[in-house]
């Protein structure tokens, strides 16, 4: 009598059959969103350092001989995944700190640490990248080039960079986070001012940058449209790790950020929770009011 045949192993197909074609692989998530790969630089344990840290910044500006002083011995550390408010008046220099932060300015004393890294010493090229991968602007006049796309206004970075595939993967969820998928294909002038807003956060997040400088972002937007951008920053923060560090002078901008701090001629004034019950008075002495 002959033998059995070998059972097939569990799961396996009978000896001498046809295993067929392997399976094909799952497709990835993209970049940041639940089940894919972490965004770049969102995250990081408690003992993380700082998304950027200045030390001591100083800036002098001068016209003709005149010195202007902009910055005096100013210290500040934004920490990863949160947001950062800077207040102050008109000349206490708020843009100037953000410019250089940003290394869109260097300091004439003190210096910028980006992701752990000094910035002291860059040379050109060095700068222009990390400016280019680690940092996001986003501008009270949104800065679109007019004759490109939003798609295209978003993806400039990152083809800048060399990532476009990258970039193609987080605008598609950019674009619905921002509420701007049915509006990539127009132009700036056929958007309106909070479409603008979201396209150049968007363009200002594509790369996955360590933090995001926003410099008076709902200051040519009523007041309705620009609760509804300082909406998409803080659930931003709170749902995708961003790192926000804001330039206003509105209150109640400042208050929706985690902490607020106020700057005077030049100089770290204070600073506040804005989770703090006293806040809104903090800000009010602050501003004299």
């Amino acid at each position: 009598m002959s033998e059995p045949p070998t059972p097939p192993p569990p799961g396996g197909p009978p000896d001498g059959a046809d295993p067929g074609p392997p399976p094909e692989p799952a497709p990835e998530p993209a970049p940041g969103t639940p089940g894919g790969t972490p965004e770049r630089h969102s995250g990081g344990g408690p003992d993380a350092l700082p998304a950027v840290r200045a030390v001591g910044l100083g800036k002098t500006y001068r016209l003709g001989e005149v010195a202007i002083p902009a910055l005096h011995d100013v210290s500040l550390d934004v920490e990863r995944g949160t947001f950062v408010a800077v207040m102050g008046p008109s000349g206490s220099g708020k843009s100037t700190l953000l410019h250089l932060l940003g290394l869109l300015d260097t300091p004439d004393a003190g210096t910028v640490h980006l992701d752990g890294r000094p910035t002291d010493d860059l040379d050109d090229d060095t700068a222009t990248r990390m400016r280019r991968d680690d940092v996001g602007f986003v501008f009270q006049t949104f800065e679109l080039l007019p004759n490109l796309s939003a798609r295209e206004n978003v993806l400039l970075p990152a083809e800048v960079a060399g990532r476009r595939r990258e970039g193609e993967a987080r605008l598609r969820d950019l674009a619905g986070d921002l509420g701007i998928t049915d509006r990539l294909d127009h132009r700036p002038e056929q958007l309106s001012g909070g479409q603008r807003q979201r396209v150049a956060i968007a363009r200002a997040l594509v790369n996955d940058p360590v933090v995001v400088l926003a410099d008076e972002p709902t200051g040519n937007l009523d007041s309705a449209t620009g609760h509804e951008v300082l909406d998409l920053l803080r659930r931003g923060v709170d749902a995708r790790g961003w790192t926000v560090a804001m330039v206003t002078h509105d209150p109640n901008a400042a208050l929706r950020a985690d902490r607020i701090v106020f700057l005077r001629d030049g100089r770290v004034a204070g600073e506040v929770a804005a989770a703090d019950p006293d806040a809104r008075q903090r800000i009010a002495t602050f501003a004299g009011v």
